[in-house]
């Protein structure tokens, strides 16, 4: 379970609760830490000036903590560990850059690492299930995209996960920055990142297609063109995360399971959308042209499909996808940084080929699949650090036994 260290709206120095308005001579930093199981209070906070001077503020029982300055620059936010809960574990420290006048934001992420003794196994069990679920279903509306381009290219495309990373920082810079309602907010971004996949395919693939490079070459472009992403996200928006809503996100219980309303909101959006991705794919002329080139582009050709606008369009909605994904990421995680996508590039990438190469159904369960494991791994004993490595685990023992994977089609080789 993943929970963060929100710096939210200011609060004075020594009123955790109560709210602290900058002035042209101050500043505030503040937050409130918790996680998906709750607040957690008598947490030290230290914060370093960039002159050197170093605070110490402790967080309410509200779990808020706050602290006024009067110094701007880069402020070093850093949670006392051995004030923490034994099953709760943090990342390090962030930077908060300080304003006269106005409130820094920042976060660090802290997590749990194994269930509370005040809860049951079977309760544990149920919220972990129900984490693994909402990982799989944001996995899987990045990874149907990079399946269809991979079975109607057969390229690998390693800029892939910025695609991901963009549609957070898009949302942001709509909704923190523009001030641009949520909804409208992401509605945009979707739209601009299904853009970027129409311009790629456009701009850089269909020539290269049409030049003959081999697809060797081409993934070797893509991985210079997910450097470059990531270099142009640092140079615009900063290495700090960011968040899209600011808001003290409000929770929701349902029996054993915790989440905030942001996480339900995001699984009832992935499920509708990859469930009209299915429907398109199965019921809709294009969605079996899209299959065909799939199958078999030369004869697909030959039939008279187009498949160059196929395959833009494929380039088109897998953007669009990969962008929905990165904005609910960003809301789930509350935030989102230059290289959140390249984290879960590995993630994707075992999900493709878990579910089987180029079949989006197949995707779509590796997904499940790879969340789920993800998820449920700290369940059975293996140390939070371990639990990715646990996933790649699951995939190389799957495809010993079948190297297709769940759903792709055995193929003669030889």
């Amino acid at each position: 379970m993943v929970g963060l260290l929100w710096l939210l709206a200011p609060v004075s120095a020594n009123a955790a609760d109560t709210l602290c308005m900058p002035t042209p001579e101050s500043g505030c930093i503040a937050g409130t830490l918790r996680t998906e199981e709750g607040v957690l209070a008598d947490v030290d906070i230290e914060l370093t000036s960039p002159s050197g001077a170093e605070e110490t503020v402790t967080t309410s029982d509200t779990g808020k903590w706050n602290l006024s300055v009067t110094e701007e620059g880069p402020w070093q936010v850093t949670i006392v560990e051995d004030t923490l809960p034994d099953d709760v574990e943090t990342e390090g420290k962030v930077t908060a850059r300080v304003r006269l006048g106005a409130t820094a934001a920042a976060l660090i992420e802290v997590r749990t690492t194994n269930y509370s003794s005040e809860r049951s196994f079977a309760e544990y069990l149920a919220q972990s299930s129900a984490n693994g679920l909402r990982l799989g279903l944001l996995l899987a509306l990045a990874s149907v995209g990079l399946s269809l381009i991979y079975g109607t290219t057969k390229l690998s495309n390693f800029a892939h996960a910025e695609q991901v990373t963009l549609g957070g920082m898009l949302a942001y810079g709509l909704v923190n920055v523009g001030g641009l309602n949520l909804w409208v907010g992401a509605a945009l971004t979707v739209l601009i990142c299904a853009m970027t996949g129409w311009t790629q395919d456009r701009v850089i693939w269909q020539p290269l297609r049409r030049r003959g490079l081999g697809l060797t070459q081409m993934m070797i472009v893509t991985i210079g063109l997910s450097l470059a992403l990531q270099y142009c996200f640092q140079y615009f928006v900063g290495a700090a995360t960011v968040r899209v809503v600011r808001e003290n996100p409000a929770v929701t219980e349902i029996g054993p399971i915790t989440m905030t309303q942001q996480s339900f909101a995001a699984m009832a959006i992935s499920v509708i959308v990859l469930a009209v991705v299915g429907f398109a794919l199965l019921r809709t002329r294009i969605g079996r042209a899209t299959r065909a080139v799939a199958d078999n582009p030369a004869l697909a050709a030959a039939s008279g499909i187009d498949v160059d606008k196929v395959i833009r369009l494929v380039w088109t909605v897998s953007a669009g996808l990969a962008g929905l994904a990165g904005v609910m990421y960003a809301l789930v995680t509350n935030g989102i940084k230059w290289d959140s996508g390249m984290q879960i590039l590995l993630l994707l990438f075992a999900a493709v080929t878990l579910g089987g190469l180029g079949t989006a159904f197949g995707a779509l369960v590796g997904s499940l699949v790879i969340g789920l494991v993800v998820e449920l791994a700290p369940v059975v004993g293996i140390p939070g650090d371990f639990k990715y490595a646990t996933a790649m685990l699951i995939l190389i023992l799957l495809l010993l036994v079948r190297p297709q994977g769940l759903l792709g089609k055995a193929e003669r080789v030889g």
